[in-house]
């Protein structure tokens, strides 16, 4: 059967491996988008202040669950903020405790509230160690923030200068690279994660867009993230990677929301809010790809194997979807803010049905 003829999958749920759901307002007005289609989620720790502590990893845990719509059942998985004074003491008792899942190496100023990130790794050795020796996954937002490298090319340079000697030097350690972008870091983790240790989380966004999005016509702000969008080809090494089945690459959306005016400003934010749509956008890109057939492992498999947890029991399916679906316009917090979600450049061929 080929993919064009698939009209539904049925699929275990899947996860979100890596998502921002904010805090306050937006955290009550994105959270329903998470939740309603993933059972659990990696929940990124860069808010104002950041979560760097398990104390406060496991308030904010407690605002999540707060926060769900009535009937949802959605986990949070929590991570902790390294900075260049975290306390590899505190970090090992919020794992062993199941507070925390995973640390967040943000080198510093790379991204979104990442002012207060790690300035050199040597500064979290005692860290790095007592995390391999627990089995406690890194994530890494894989990008030098040195202002000589150009910004198309800092994942690449990340990969030689802080990736390599970080593998070198911790070989047992868990490493995810989240949010590839380029066909250096396809390379890379194709060779090196077959030999365990080592994944990647792939976004839709980054499957759908290069870097072209963001200057049609003008400037797109909403369509500006970090890592930036690549080159075309770097794009079709990321669908290769994604649509191929292999172990060591899931499903993680980044999806980053931020208010109207903060995006389309002077100095606009980073960040593509593709929750509401994320997992047909996705399921657009496995059809388009011919390979339907490997977006049960993307989606709800190769994620729980590397982090050491079931796939989820219940079943989740996606339908095809006759008439073509518009994206959703713009969401309205409690207090009147706008957030608006990713826009597909065509209508959506895919729905989720009710879970």
């Amino acid at each position: 059967m080929s993919a064009k003829s698939i009209k539904k999958l049925t699929i275990p749920q899947p996860d979100d491996w890596h998502v921002h759901l904010r805090d306050g307002a937006m955290l009550a007005a994105v959270l329903p988008y998470t939740a309603r289609h993933f059972a659990r989620a990696i929940v990124m720790p860069n808010l104002q202040p950041p979560v760097t502590t398990t104390a406060r990893a496991e308030v904010y845990r407690d605002q999540i669950l707060a926060a769900l719509p009535e009937g949802i059942k959605f986990s949070p998985l929590m991570t902790i903020y390294l900075t260049d004074t975290t306390d590899p003491h505190d970090l090992s008792r919020g794992h062993e405790l199941g507070i925390v899942t995973a640390a967040k190496l943000y080198p510093a100023h790379a991204t979104t509230n990442a002012e207060h990130g790690v300035r050199d790794v040597k500064n979290i050795q005692s860290v790095l160690e007592k995390m391999q020796r627990m089995g406690m996954p890194l994530l890494v937002h894989g990008e030098v923030t040195d202002p000589d490298v150009d910004v198309f090319d800092r994942e690449a340079v990340f990969i030689d200068k802080i990736l390599k000697p970080l593998r070198k030097d911790y070989p047992e350690l868990k490493i995810v690279f989240e949010h590839i972008t380029t066909s250096e870091a396809v390379d890379y983790v194709s060779s090196e994660g077959k030999k365990g240790g080592l994944a990647a989380t792939i976004t839709a966004h980054h499957l759908l867009i290069n870097r072209n999005a963001m200057f049609k016509g003008g400037i797109r702000p909403h369509y500006y993230c970090l890592p930036v969008a690549k080159r075309e080809r770097h794009r079709q090494a990321l669908i290769m990677a994604a649509t191929s089945g292999a172990k060591m690459y899931f499903l993680g959306t980044d999806s980053a929301p931020h208010f109207r005016q903060a995006k389309e400003s002077a100095c606009g934010c980073a960040g593509i809010f593709t929750a509401p749509s994320a997992l047909a956008l996705y399921a657009q890109v496995f059809e388009d790809a011919g390979s339907l057939s490997n977006f049960e492992a993307f989606a709800s498999r190769n994620g729980p194997s590397f982090y050491g947890l079931p796939v989820n029991e219940k079943l989740l399916e996606l339908m095809k979807i006759d008439h073509l679906k518009d994206d959703i316009n713009s969401i309205l917090t409690e207090n009147r803010q706008e957030i608006v979600p990713y826009r597909n450049s065509a209508p959506l061929r895919w729905c989720v049905a009710e879970v």
